[in-house]
């Protein structure tokens, strides 16, 4: 069904890994073939063509390393025989629809010296991926209590036109005072100061987390999954094509 963010046209959304590593973020970008990633320690996601073929699998498999997960979102293709899916979860993708947003005095920039205390905060709270070089990705806003972290939020995937917030999450010490509403807030109006659309995704089940943020001016634009597969080991050895052994195409993008 057609929405006012939904045309017959590809769509940076509708592809946003993908989106995101050939366009703001491709100085982030380790490719192979038509696969592409972030670096490991920065997020754990994976771009992969939406009908992969077997090469496709063979370049994923080479670039992430043998027991190595590849995390997709928005993909639906079955993934072979001798991988194993250790993860797979419904999602939506919501995009700003008139969101109110305001700066947050409370808020604080946080930045690599602090990365340690938002481990520590993710670790307990369980938002969604975030590794030690996440906080590369673009502006993160956090909330103190006596000094120490208690809630934050930030920018993950940039896309052209789109900024996704993420990790948005808030201590269980200080949860019903409404930190998080004002740091995604404050978030998207950082965002906006851009001429960018903030966008998010979350977990289909978390019911919740959705309604508040449809309160906040947030839409849905699509449903979407999530899935994490391991990569066999050893390798898998496939036959080579037709006309000789593919060129191996390993390449950093930059």
């Amino acid at each position: 069904m057609s929405t006012p963010y939904t045309t017959g046209d590809a769509h940076p959304l509708d592809s946003p890994v993908r989106a995101a590593l050939t366009g703001p973020h491709a100085h982030f970008a380790e490719r192979r073939g038509r696969i592409l990633r972030y670096p490991a320690d920065v997020a754990p996601w994976v771009a992969i063509p939406d009908v992969p073929r077997a090469e496709d699998w063979d370049d994923a498999a080479e670039l992430v390393g043998p027991g190595g997960a590849v995390t997709i979102t928005a993909f639906h293709e079955p993934t072979p025989d001798d991988w194993e899916v250790v993860f797979r979860a419904d999602g939506v993708q919501l995009v700003d629809a008139g969101v109110e947003t305001a700066p947050f005095p409370e808020a604080v920039p946080l930045g690599p010296a602090d990365v340690p205390e938002m481990l520590a905060l993710v670790e307990r709270t369980r938002p969604g991926p975030f590794l030690p070089r996440t906080v590369e990705l673009g502006t993160y806003l956090g909330v103190r209590r006596e000094g120490v972290l208690v809630a934050m939020a930030g920018e993950r995937l940039h896309l052209p036109g789109w900024t996704e917030i993420s990790a948005v999450c808030t201590d269980e010490s200080v949860r019903g005072q409404g930190l998080g509403t004002a740091l995604v807030r404050a978030v998207a109006h950082e965002i906006r100061q851009r001429g960018a659309m903030p966008f998010l995704h979350a977990a289909a089940s978390n019911t919740d987390a959705v309604r508040l943020y449809e309160s906040l001016g947030f839409a849905l634009r699509r449903r979407t999954s999530f899935l994490s597969a391991l990569v066999p080991q050893p390798l898998p050895t496939r036959l080579p094509a037709p006309g000789g052994v593919r060129e191996a195409r390993t390449a950093a993008v930059r």
